[in-house]
């Protein structure tokens, strides 16, 4: 099989050639039809993410080892199965929970592999599906498509799947008024699911006047292009001047995560999920004296897969893939990731 392989940090990805994996017991191997394109997989190939103040988070500190084949966001057909795999025929089309645990940790143990204290993700920890074929460790990882397009598929498993978790966590409130930074990949997703499961008048706040356009027609009710020096004040005037009642930041830089504390209103909740790094300074008392919630957001567990999955079979929600590559061009695929070419989110078929 051919794989797509990060040799080293910020080196070329190798496209390799090895034998195909042969699965035992509850192994199921999948030819992969189409796997993500995730910023996830940038910071793996650029070996870390950036914390500000100079410091740097380096994967291999995470259990990360070189080289590795990335691709967490996995849809294909079954190929071949262990002697203990039921439920499942050659050829059956799928998709492929990536976030495995340790099966022994809390988060485990209450079906939160994606917390896992010693994660072994696909992609990440294991080689993943920038290949012709990947080998998933057991059947209950794998959900079937029945019907969904299978490139539209592959953000369900991390992008999609990181804006359900983060929006369910923004609804737990019952907003009135709800803020979504960041009108990329991973917000549009946010704004049709916030759309399909809250009652949340959505405000979508960008650089970008066509990301906004688009936005608006997701479902935002309102779109604010924050090179406005008035953004925030425009914001908490939506908001009947008195700020937004939850605020998920998909980009999570120290300008828009300031600015989301700042809209925020009494016992607001700040939901921040990108991955872009740096640091801020916060006015401790502000969040005692307004007693406002500031939490994390990190993809979401199986479940929460499989209900996503539902919402895409019955056209609820429309992952938007607009760039498609093969497995050679997998360099330039994370080349036009990092260099902000790809509206929506992109697929590597290969």
């Amino acid at each position: 099989m051919k794989s797509a392989r990060i040799i080293g940090p910020n080196e070329p990805l190798e496209v390799v050639e090895s034998e195909n994996p042969t699965p035992q017991d509850n192994q199921v191997v999948i030819k992969v039809k189409a796997v993500g394109v995730c910023h996830s997989d940038l910071h793996l190939w650029e070996g870390g993410y950036d914390l500000g103040d100079g410091q740097f988070m380096k994967v291999t500190d995470r259990g990360v080892k070189y080289p590795v084949t990335p691709g967490h966001e996995i849809v294909g057909t079954v190929e071949d199965m262990g002697s203990n795999v039921s439920g499942y025929s050659k050829g059956d089309e799928v998709l492929v929970y990536p976030w495995i645990g340790c099966g022994e940790c809390p988060a485990c143990k209450v079906g939160n592999e994606n917390l896992c204290d010693a994660p072994k993700s696909l992609g990440v920890f294991q080689d993943g599906g920038y290949s012709d074929y990947a080998l998933v460790p057991h059947y209950k990882y794998l959900a079937k498509l029945d019907g969904v397009n299978p490139d539209s598929a592959t953000s369900i498993a991390c992008s999609g799947l990181t804006a359900y978790n983060a929006i369910k966590k923004s609804n737990m409130n019952s907003p009135e008024f709800l803020v979504i930074i960041g009108a990329g990949g991973l917000g549009l997703m946010g704004v049709q699911i916030a759309k399909a499961i809250t009652k949340a008048k959505i405000i979508c706040v960008d650089l970008d006047d066509s990301k906004l356009e688009t936005a608006k027609e997701m479902g935002a009710d309102f779109v604010v292009n924050s090179k406005d020096p008035e953004t925030s004040q425009k914001i908490i005037s939506i908001c009947n001047d008195k700020g937004a009642d939850s605020v998920v930041d998909f980009v999570n830089a120290p300008p828009t995560a300031k600015l989301g504390i700042s809209v925020l209103r009494k016992r607001g909740n700040l939901v921040l999920v990108g991955l872009f790094g740096g640091s801020m300074e916060l006015s401790l008392v502000t969040i005692p004296l307004k007693s406002i919630t500031i939490q994390g957001a990190y993809t979401g567990n199986y479940n929460d897969m499989v209900e996503l999955l539902d919402l895409t079979r019955k056209g609820t929600i429309n992952p938007i893939i607009t760039k498609r590559y093969t497995l050679d061009e997998a360099n330039t695929a994370l080349e036009d990731l990092k260099a902000r070419k790809i509206l929506g989110r992109a697929v590597i078929n290969p």
